[in-house]
């Protein structure tokens, strides 16, 4: 789980860099770690990123890992997002 986060996250200073939107990865990720969100909720608001069964998959999988995780482990990762947010790529966008 903590890889397939670190993964995930480290993804996000290039898609920035490309330029479709901080914010929409903001967004997305936000909803992830946000314990309030559930996985019905979390999968209706991504509808138009999920082209296909597989990716709902995908991210039914990644929600419900997020949601197993304590309330500590949800904070470091949101601290980690602010980090990446923060930084010297996403900066410009």
């Amino acid at each position: 789980m903590k890889l397939v986060t670190v993964l995930m996250l480290t993804t996000l200073p290039p898609y920035c860099y490309a330029g479709i939107g901080c914010d929409i990865m903001y967004n997305a990720v936000d909803m992830l770690i946000d314990p309030d969100v559930n996985v019905t909720e979390y999968i209706n608001n991504l509808q138009e990123f999920s082209p296909s069964e597989e990716t709902e998959k995908a991210f039914t999988f990644m929600k419900e890992c997020f949601l197993h995780q304590s309330r500590e482990t949800l904070d470091n990762v949101q601290e980690l997002q602010q980090a990446i947010y923060s930084s010297f790529w996403c900066a410009r966008y």
